[in-house]
């Protein structure tokens, strides 16, 4: 019988299977008898290679690292350690903090031998989640902050906007009837009335630049989306304004569902994160050291965490520059709108990212060194069609 047989009906295998954290099921002898999806991915190995084999075949480390971990198997009681290396089947080396607890034994096999259960959870993950719930509260506070704002501001600029143009209408009436003003009427241009649509148009810029700042607030048109569409929309757009000057690179899986979203909204989000890359690669004083190029890369990522909810499948899309980098002053704001690292920038486009990429329930963030900027937005596909 395969190693995992005896618990392929069990609820006990459908609960482990579901979990986020990788998870090892081992007898009493240390040989695993069950392996989750988190666990195969964590490990960079399946779980027809690992069942059967003991635990230390597969969790390598320094001599004597694995003591701990062999104290904990060998006691019924919990035992947990933090921040520990392990080197994995496929050379290479990964980082957990893991936790070893006993199942009863009526659940264990026929002999009444409890099961030993294993929990990992890479540092980077543990970390990731808690970078983005702080990142989420931070954004969510600084967007209440500019909607009180915008609400203060748009106030006054209708009124302005109003008074502007009653007092052209009155100044044209005035000019019209030859009334006296001590005003004199200016010679040229289109008379007081070019002075008061100055002061229009400007506060409609405003009012325009305001709403920017709130982001996106139209509803989802919902519809099929496949992202391989949206991103060569993108950089058809990109090939136009940009010629021959930026080599283009594909690295797609074809084989990443369709899955329900607002296409337009979503061309739009994906949109900036390119132009964004263009600027870097073509902004004064910007001299890759290679032909400046922006890679366009989508992957699929199982059993992740998007806003404290665990996803079974997930879509990863990068937009990948060779360009300067991103300022480390500037990496941990760049999603706030007006924060921009270049001259010419207006500080919306990302933020607005940002805004539309939440909507979807996904996230985007940004890694950056010195020719290598890499922008990944996740979106949930447990709607894929």
């Amino acid at each position: 019988m395969h190693p995992q047989n005896a618990l392929t009906d069990s609820v006990l295998a459908r609960l482990l299977e579901n979990l986020a954290t990788a998870v090892l099921l081992l007898d009493h002898r240390g040989t695993i008898i069950f392996v989750n999806s988190a666990a195969e991915i964590l490990l960079e190995s399946s779980a027809s290679r690992m069942l059967g084999s003991h635990y230390s075949d597969c969790l390598q480390s320094e001599p004597g690292g694995l003591s701990a971990l062999e104290n904990g198997l060998s006691t019924e009681q919990s035992f947990g350690q933090s921040t520990v290396r392990f080197t994995l089947l496929s050379g290479s080396s990964i980082i957990v903090d893991y936790t070893i607890s006993s199942t009863p034994a009526e659940i264990g096999r026929p002999t009444g031998d409890a099961f030993r259960l294993l929990e990992m959870q890479a540092k980077d993950h543990v970390r990731r989640i808690s970078l983005e719930e702080e990142l989420q509260s931070e954004h969510q506070a600084a967007r209440v902050l500019i909607r009180n704002l915008a609400h203060e501001i748009k106030n006054p600029l209708g009124g302005i906007r109003g008074a502007a143009q009653l007092l052209g209408k009155a100044l044209d009436s005035s000019q019209d009837t030859h009334q006296t003003t001590r005003l004199s009427v200016p010679t040229s241009g289109g008379g007081w009335s070019e002075y008061t649509n100055i002061i229009i148009s400007e506060a409609d810029r405003l009012k325009n630049l305001v709403d920017r700042m709130l982001g996106p607030n139209k509803a989802l048109h919902l519809s099929e989306v496949n992202i391989h569409e949206v991103l060569e929309r993108i950089i058809s757009l990109i090939e136009v304004e940009c010629g021959s000057d930026i080599a283009i690179r594909r690295d797609y899986d074809p084989s990443i569902p369709e899955f329900t979203g607002d296409k337009e909204q979503l061309i739009q989000g994906f949109l900036n994160i390119a132009r964004n890359a263009v600027q870097a690669l073509t902004q004064p004083g910007s001299k890759p050291c290679f032909r400046p190029e922006i890679q366009f890369k989508t992957r699929t990522v199982r059993q992740f965490t998007l806003s404290g909810k665990l996803h079974r499948l997930v879509l990863k899309a990068e937009v990948i520059d060779n360009g300067a980098g991103v300022p480390p002053e500037l990496l941990k704001n760049i999603f706030y709108p007006m924060v921009s690292g270049s001259a010419s920038g207006t500080g919306l486009g990302l933020s607005i990212t940002q805004g539309i990429i939440g909507q979807h329930t996904g996230i985007v963030e940004c890694e950056s060194e010195p020719g290598h900027t890499s922008f990944i937005v996740y979106l949930p596909l447990e709607n894929a069609l």
